[in-house]
């Protein structure tokens, strides 16, 4: 990778506000004051990780709304934050759970439409309406009148909505118990074509329909939701939903993968912008740090780190063992810490001799300063691709160890 010396290395922008952002930092470092370019950095990242993202579910009571919240967070009967699940109405007024890794995502739990306590038509500002993102409708059965009301009041609000209708595997399993000839593809065709005749005969045109289990997210139709969710979700949420999301497919991994390279580029800045501070040694130890944080959330995002590998053990029945024996990379399954980073980095040859080109290079007149933002870029960006690519690959290998096979079903 090649830098002009004298200049900031050239990130690729991909919207107005980086356009903007690049500016800033671009200033702040023509009038040598690195303290605000990576402040400004900093700031960009921070804003763009935390992108709230709230999600309203809703449906009757006994519909699956507590387990769909529980699994799509990761969380279980005994952790904080669990949803609690009955047959009774647990939810009487909106109840915020957020997703433990990913703060800024949020799943409402919505008490059930209708009745004396929530009429249809005053329903969406009883709870609040203006602050969720979209709305999640989830049935166990067919879509009913108030399932429809609610429907028709959230267009009107000009937000959106979706229909899941939950509970996919109890049917599946009832069907081939009374049926000699049974076809899964064929009955679940029938409940969709059934759930949508419902709704068209009520007056909603068009209705998205999916068909989920919560316990099966690989199956069904839970990933052309997902799709249809990042499709029609503005731009800059769309990773919120992404990262926060369990990895329930290749296709997903794929995705988050490719939202986390899109990002490098800022941190290797940041580490650039570190590197024009004429402190020996102060900038391999901001990237050092720098890149534990970011493998960090790489490693939670992909399920690799150890909490995370230790409930897939209990909820697949693969061993915890066994999960590790399929993973490669060195920052896998383990706490990530500065001094593990260091020893990676001075295991690649490459990427040590950049390091030392760096130190070196800082104390050069006349060009030391821009020589080394240029070496720190480019170790930070090969470094950080390095070790997404590793824990990507890993994150595939433990999918397949899931399932108990090498493609997806």
């Amino acid at each position: 990778m090649d830098f002009k010396l004298t200049k900031f290395p050239r990130i690729t922008m991909d919207t107005p506000h980086d356009c903007e952002s690049i500016e800033e930092i671009k200033e702040a470092l023509q009038k040598n004051n690195q303290a605000l370019a990576i402040a400004k950095i900093k700031e960009y990242v921070d804003k763009q990780n935390n992108i709230p993202l709230n999600i309203a579910i809703t449906g009757e009571t006994g519909s699956g709304k507590s387990t769909f919240i529980n699994v799509f967070r990761g969380v279980k009967h005994g952790d904080a934050g669990y949803a609690p699940a009955g047959v009774r109405e647990c939810t009487k007024v909106p109840t915020p759970y957020t997703h433990p890794n990913y703060p800024n995502v949020t799943l409402w739990d919505l008490p059930g439409v209708g009745g004396k306590h929530f009429p249809a038509d005053q329903y969406l500002n009883d709870v609040g309406f203006e602050k969720y993102d979209f709305f999640i409708i989830i049935s166990d059965t067919r879509f009913r009148e108030n399932d429809v009301k609610l429907a028709r009041e959230i267009k009107r609000m000009k937000k959106k909505f979706y229909f899941v209708r939950s509970k996919i595997d109890n049917d599946l399993r009832a069907q081939k118990l009374c049926q000699s000839e049974f076809s899964e593809a064929e009955i679940k065709e029938q409940i969709k074509e059934d759930c949508i005749k419902c709704l068209q005969e009520q007056g909603i045109q068009s209705p998205q329909v999916f068909l989920v289990s919560s316990f099966e997210l690989h199956l069904h139709d839970f990933s052309l939701f997902i799709e249809t969710l990042e499709r029609e979700l503005p731009q800059h949420k769309r990773n919120a939903l992404l990262f926060a999301m369990p990895n329930i497919s290749q296709q997903i991994i794929n995705k988050k993968k490719e939202a986390f390279q899109v990002q490098i580029k800022w941190y290797a800045a940041l580490s650039a912008a570190a590197a024009a501070v004429p402190v020996p040694g102060l900038s391999v130890g901001v990237d050092a740090a720098l890149l534990a944080a970011v493998a960090k959330q790489y490693a939670v995002s992909f399920g690799l780190d150890v909490p995370s590998l230790e409930n897939l053990a209990k909820n697949t029945g693969v061993s915890f063992k066994d999960f590790m024996a399929s993973i490669l990379s060195p920052l896998a399954g383990i706490e990530i810490t500065t001094d593990r980073i260091i020893m990676v980095l001075t295991q690649c040859a490459s990427t040590a001799a950049l390091m030392a080109a760096e130190e070196g290079s800082r104390f050069i007149p006349f060009i030391g300063i821009p020589a080394a933002m240029a070496l720190s870029f480019t170790t930070t960006y090969r470094m950080l691709n390095f070790i997404l690519d590793e824990l990507a690959d890993d994150a595939q290998r433990v999918f397949e160890k899931a399932l108990g096979c090498n493609t997806t079903e």
